[in-house]
């Protein structure tokens, strides 16, 4: 909530600083318990600076050009999840897993000296900050959150098994793993050139659409799960359907009330980390027992409840 308060810009700025700290204290860990801690602040560093990026992002948009500015910003998650994840196991094998958080400490320090050199100004909100569970007053913002979490449990319930399922219901190497991951992200990446329809279209006008979609896509997965080229081809269009979801998610929260842009930022991320342990933790049993189309079958329904609670009717439509 201070995000609204003190500015996205210097909440940015005190978060990667924080940040790089816990990844070198990560690196000099003498112990697992020490690393478990330093892992915490990180953990705590990298929810304050997500939020802030997206207010911030949401607040240097030109009008009419919100939804490219937003999908440029997320294809930090492509960078993160195909160039990062890959990358770091390669450090990891050839030099040391404490060269890993080192390495991302230096990037972070990077991030922090390139937001410092910009001209990014603040919109600070007078007076006390905002409560979060105040913030669940503002319109149309109940809806958007239970769409979040039903979007990222589908999400992290099924992809915290595809390496499973490739690896051990295919029969393929683990290294098909890491195809996986690069069909994701190119997927996910090369949606950022058709974020323009959303700016035409509305971004309350596509988002049900764009669940739907994303349900069709967990229908197609549970259907060519048998193949694994059919699966690797899916999973391409799966990280395009879901850069379009997460996009219309980003701009119709940071759109509710920029007064508390930050705050609101914050729900939404609370939301998506409970859904990482929802969907991991749900989707284990369901996959052990039923196997991988029956657990992309039940994303699909939780993509309907997403697209339900997109299409609410909200007071304020963004």
């Amino acid at each position: 909530r201070h995000i609204d308060r003190l500015g996205a810009r210097r909440m940015l700025q005190g978060a990667l600083l924080l940040l790089a700290v816990a990844l070198l204290a990560s690196a000099a860990a003498p112990t697992v318990t020490m690393l478990v801690t330093a892992q915490l602040v990180a953990g705590i560093a990298a929810g304050i600076a997500m939020p802030a990026i997206y207010a911030s992002a949401a607040a240097i948009a030109p009008p009419g050009r919100e939804s490219g500015t937003i999908g440029v910003v997320l294809t930090g998650w492509t960078l993160s999840m195909v160039a990062g994840v890959s990358l770091s196991a390669v450090l990891a094998d050839l030099v040391h897993w404490r060269a890993v958080f080192a390495a991302v400490a230096v990037l972070a320090a990077l991030a922090l000296t390139g937001l410092t050199l910009t001209s990014l100004s603040d919109v600070r909100k007078s007076g006390p900050a905002p409560t979060p569970l105040g913030a669940l007053a503002v319109p149309g913002i109940v809806p958007l959150l239970v769409a979040c979490g039903a979007f990222m449990t589908a999400f992290y319930g099924v992809y915290g098994y595809l390496g499973d399922h490739l690896h051990n219901g295919l029969g393929r190497p683990v290294s098909a793993n890491g195809l996986a991951a690069l069909a994701y992200g190119a997927g996910f990446g090369m949606a950022a050139l058709l974020d323009g329809v959303i700016d035409r279209l509305g971004a309350r006008r596509v988002m049900p659409f764009a669940y739907l979609l994303v349900a069709a896509v967990y229908v197609a997965l549970a259907a060519a799960g048998s193949s694994f080229h059919l699966t690797i081809a899916m999973v391409a269009l799966w990280g395009l359907a879901n850069h379009f979801g997460l996009n219309v998610l980003v701009m119709r929260l940071s759109a509710l009330d920029p007064a508390r842009r930050g705050t609101i930022m914050g729900l939404n991320s609370a939301v998506t980390y409970l859904a990482v342990f929802v969907g991991t933790t749900a989707f284990g049993p369901l996959y052990s027992s039923f196997g991988f189309a029956a657990s992309a079958a039940v994303a699909a329904l939780l993509m309907l409840v997403a697209a339900s609670a997109a299409a609410w009717h909200s007071p304020r439509p963004v």
